[in-house]
C-alpha cells in the first residue's frame, strides 16, 4: 500500500499547512491544520480535515467495513451501519489518542443483537488493523444499538 503526501505551500502573505494526499489506489484528498491564533504564519487555513481527524475517520471506516461484511456473511439483513467516534488525546506531545469510544448504529431487518455484538468484537480483536494499532496507546470502548426495520 502506497501514499504520497505533498505540502501545498504558502499562499502569498499567508502561510499554509495544507497537504494533498494521493493514494496508491488513485484517489486524492486534502488535509489542513487549524489556524494559529498567536502566529497566523505557522497555522493552517481550516480548509480540510486535520490529519488526526483523518486517522479517526479511517479507523471508523475500517471497523464499519468489517462489521457490515461480518454481518452479511452471517446472513444478517443489514441495511445501514454508522459509527460515531469520540476521542480524547494526550495534552502534551506527542498528543496520542488516549481514549476512543466507538458507538455503532446498525439498522436492518430481523437483526440479531448478538450477531452485531460479535461482529464488533471480531473487528476490534482480529480484523481492523487501524483500531488494533490505536489500541496500543488508547483505551478503546465500543457500544451499539440495533434499529429494526419492518419485514
Amino acid at each position: 500500500m502506497d501514499c504520497t503526501v505533498s505540502w501545498t505551500g504558502d499562499t502569498g502573505a499567508q502561510s499554509g499547512m495544507g497537504f494533498l494526499a494521493e493514494t496508491g489506489s488513485g484517489h486524492a484528498f486534502m488535509m489542513d491544520g487549524a489556524p494559529d491564533e498567536v502566529n497566523p504564519k505557522t497555522g493552517g487555513r481550516n480548509l480540510a480535515p486535520r490529519p488526526m481527524e483523518m486517522l479517526l475517520a479511517g479507523t471508523g471506516g475500517c471497523t464499519a467495513y468489517d462489521v457490515v461484511l461480518i454481518l452479511k456473511r452471517g446472513r444478517q439483513d443489514v441495511t445501514a451501519c454508522s459509527v460515531q467516534i469520540k476521542s480524547e488525546r494526550a495534552s502534551v506531545d506527542p498528543k496520542v489518542f488516549e481514549k476512543i469510544n466507538m458507538h455503532f448504529v446498525v439498522r436492518g431487518r430481523a437483526l440479531n443483537a448478538g450477531a452485531v455484538e460479535r461482529a464488533i468484537a471480531l473487528s476490534h480483536e482480529k480484523y481492523c488493523s487501524a483500531s488494533i494499532m490505536l489500541a496500543k496507546t488508547a483505551e478503546i470502548t465500543t457500544s451499539f444499538e440495533v434499529l429494526q426495520e419492518g419485514a
